[in-house]
């Protein structure tokens, strides 16, 4: 017998971790309201789509009326310039914990990113309660996530759970991903667990699948009740790479960490008539981790 998970918002519905959650929780939600910047069609009677921005606050909590769960997966998917990823990140997480507040949301779930601890080295097991690392604006962006969620479970009573998202992709591609993959299928059980675990006030949580060379700590995982069954191992003899040696020193964001990334997609400002790179492909109209031309950290 599948489980009734109520009224479920997804933010960002359209995006690529959206999707796929979308089509797996339908069954088990007496109504899934999807909301994203761009239009979504209706695919099941339970489905109710809204096209909004998180800029607006009002059309946010208006969208949460009724709500038992909200799952927030809007915003800028990488390095941007930082103002933008204040207003997307930031802001709009602020204004779905507001709205959850205002209508006393049962549980939000928080797209985090295994970005907000990028300088560790890959030969160190990083837990959720260590310091905060980021390996770039965008992992600060998810650091002020992960705060704003703290808030308002400790000021306000919400139940928040964060995800710190892996590298989903439907199998690993490159080298770092043999331990930061999350497969869709992990993702979909981490978001379910997230969503039923009880007795939630606060929890970060690394959101990877069982791969055999990851460099995160799962057990917040399993204190909400998922245990990831993929590993990337199975993918290895395909990836290139795979069989070199790794630097233990070497940071775990790899590319993401060099001050070239940063500088080229936060710093540098774009040629005349070329929009930044969150306005114009990545941002809430295709949500958190959304536009396949973005790799997830």
């Amino acid at each position: 017998m599948r489980a009734d998970l109520g009224t479920v918002v997804i933010t960002g519905a359209a995006g690529r971790i959206g999707s796929v959650v979308r089509r797996h929780l339908r069954a088990d939600v007496r109504r899934l309201v999807l909301v994203d910047r761009v239009p979504l069609s209706v695919e099941s009677p339970v489905e109710q789509t809204i096209r909004l921005d998180l800029a607006d606050l009002d059309a946010v909590a208006a969208a949460m009326a009724g709500a038992d769960a909200v799952v927030h997966l809007a915003g800028l998917p990488d390095e941007a310039p930082m103002a933008d990823l204040l207003d997307s990140n930031v802001l709009g997480t602020y204004h779905v914990l507001e709205a959850a507040r205002r209508h006393r949301v049962g549980r939000v779930v928080l797209a985090g990113s295994n970005r907000v601890t990028g300088f560790y080295p890959v030969g160190q097991v990083v837990t959720p309660d260590d310091p905060v690392r980021p390996d770039g604006f965008y992992g600060v962006s998810k650091v002020a996530v992960e705060a704003l969620g703290r808030l308002y479970a400790d000021k306000f009573g919400l139940s928040v759970v964060c995800l710190r998202i892996g590298s989903f992709e439907d199998e690993p591609t490159e080298a770092r991903y043999l331990a930061t993959w999350l497969s869709p299928r992990d993702g979909v059980g981490f978001i379910r667990a997230a969503i039923t675990a009880p007795d939630v006030h606060f929890v970060t949580a690394y959101a990877v699948s069982a791969n055999t060379r990851r460099f995160w700590d799962t057990a917040a995982g399993a204190q909400i009740g998922y245990q990831p069954v993929d590993n990337a191992e199975t993918y290895a003899a395909r990836v290139p790479g795979s069989e070199a040696t790794t630097d233990s020193a070497a940071v775990q964001g790899g590319a993401y960490a060099s001050p070239e990334y940063s500088l080229r997609h936060a710093v540098t400002p774009p040629p005349s008539g070329v929009r930044g790179v969150g306005a114009e492909h990545a941002g809430q109209s295709t949500g958190e981790h959304g536009d396949e031309r973005f790799r997830r950290g």
